[in-house]
């Protein structure tokens, strides 16, 4: 993290308004070459800060480069966003993630929740927030979408070693249902050669291991929908839609605005044109130009790191 107050300053000497005993009497500035070698930087926080004069609330960013996912390590930068917010106020998030670790998620979300408390949360998605992405923005109390932004199912992907060694990755939900579909063709003809070959290619103890995952996750959504967007009635039913691979078809399949406002998504929908999602979409643009693939950005208006993702 870099204190604006403190790194690149210059410290006037005596002649320049420093006291007698050494103290400074003038405010300390940032060197011309430290701020000119951060001076993207400082761009976008100002961007932050004019956006938060408008929403009238802190805005912190959470921006994954290409190759990234949400881990274990992102605790340690996302602390240092929220250590300066105040307990009990709304806050904005700016979330662009592929997914990642769901356990990982859980704790950021909850992280953001322990500060927020009874203030209103609220996550803009300029660009993507895919899977465990998506588990993140369910806590929400609504979710800032326009037509560049996408949810993605949240049937984990999870790596499993082949007989020869080789890391194979299935879609959790996927394995499940090409279980129960073999099984079913099965009891209806314990001839079906077909289904018999495909049935015996299916590991009982990998599908009783994928359950307990897929369940893990749709227990984490209705919590999510329950906590964040105080939605009491549909908890179970979106859950269940944003597992179901047989209508979305895939896992990197687009959940769109509009298909997250009919299943009963909290959505505030911002048109491209609205000055406010201009203001977004200029600090995203900014913020995925600053970083390389597998690199990660923590922003906010006081706080700046760019992280190397494992």
């Amino acid at each position: 993290m870099t204190n604006d107050n403190l790194t690149g300053d210059v410290r006037p000497n005596a002649g320049d308004g420093a006291a007698d005993d050494g103290t400074l009497s003038l405010p300390l500035s940032k060197t011309p070459l430290f701020e000119a070698t951060h001076a993207e930087r400082y761009l976008r926080q100002q961007v932050i800060k004019s956006i938060q004069q408008d929403i009238g609330s802190p805005l912190i960013c959470y921006v994954g480069g290409n190759g990234t996912s949400v881990v274990r390590d992102d605790v340690l930068p996302f602390e240092d966003l929220l250590c300066r917010l105040t307990p009990g106020s709304d806050l904005h998030l700016l979330l662009h993630t592929s997914g990642g670790d769901i356990d990982a998620a859980e704790k950021l979300i909850s992280m953001i929740r322990t500060v927020v408390k009874t203030g209103k949360l609220h996550v803009v998605v300029p660009d993507f927030a895919k899977s465990a992405g998506t588990l993140m923005a369910l806590g929400a109390n609504s979710i800032v979408m326009s037509d560049t932004s996408e949810l993605g199912l949240i049937d984990p992907q999870i790596d499993l070693h082949d007989a020869n060694g080789n890391i194979i990755r299935h879609s959790v939900q996927n394995y499940l249902d090409a279980y129960q579909t073999h099984s079913a063709a099965l009891r209806d003809n314990p001839n079906d050669v077909a289904a018999r070959i495909m049935f015996e290619k299916l590991d009982p103890s990998t599908v009783k291991y994928f359950e307990a995952i897929r369940d893990r996750s749709r227990k984490f959504a209705e919590g999510q929908l329950q906590r964040g967007m105080q939605i009491h009635d549909r908890y179970t039913a979106i859950a269940e839609e944003l597992l179901n691979t047989t209508k979305w078809q895939h896992h990197g399949k687009m959940i769109a605005a509009d298909d997250a406002r009919q299943m009963g998504i909290n959505v505030d929908y911002l048109a491209p044109s609205s000055p406010r999602w201009r203001a977004y979409w200029r600090l995203y643009c900014l913020q995925r130009l600053a970083i390389k693939d597998g690199e990660k950005l923590f922003e906010s208006d006081y706080v700046s790191m760019t992280i190397q993702s494992r």
